[in-house]
């Protein structure tokens, strides 16, 4: 599993690219899986914090009892219209990051992420007031899709085979 600095040593134009993904859009839709095996799709926000990717969320919040059960996940960028692409280099594509999550119960680093957080955050916010839980993203793929003249390009990185291009 690579961490998101990781990623950016290996990867860096498609970590930026994935990052500038992320960031188009304040809320990212992860999925988990439930008790049963079926997917769970919920929206849930990206904290990017010394390296890493967290999720943090409010106690109780069903995505974690998922993440605790089994720690795989996909999560998705949001997207927009390949003509706001197009138009819009910051907004150029969308970015999916699959892995595992890990939770982070160390008084320390919560308090740390909790902290970076607040910088940005709104007066209400759970995160931001200390109340929530937080867990580590691992990450074994990322995918950034982009409307390049009239075709799809398709950039990859898989853990242990590195970047990889195609078109459509």
């Amino acid at each position: 599993m690579a961490s998101w600095a990781e990623l950016e040593f290996d990867a860096p134009e498609l970590a930026a690219r994935a990052q500038r993904c992320f960031d188009a859009h304040g809320h990212k839709t992860i999925a988990t899986l439930r008790l049963d095996g079926s997917p769970r799709i919920c929206g849930t926000e990206l904290v990017s914090y010394d390296g890493q990717l967290w999720l943090a969320g409010m106690p109780g919040a069903l995505r974690f009892a998922d993440l605790r059960r089994d720690p795989r996940f996909a999560l998705h960028s949001g997207s927009d219209e390949p003509e706001v692409w197009r138009t819009n280099p910051d907004k150029a594509g969308d970015a999916k990051v699959a892995g595992t999550a890990q939770e982070i119960t160390d008084a320390g680093v919560t308090a740390a992420v909790a902290a970076a957080i607040s910088a940005d955050a709104p007066p209400k916010d759970h995160a931001a007031a200390g109340s929530f839980e937080l867990f580590r993203l691992d990450i074994t793929e990322i995918v950034v899709v982009r409307v390049i003249e009239d075709h799809l390009l398709i950039e990859s990185w898989h853990e242990g085979q590195g970047v990889r291009r195609a078109q459509r």
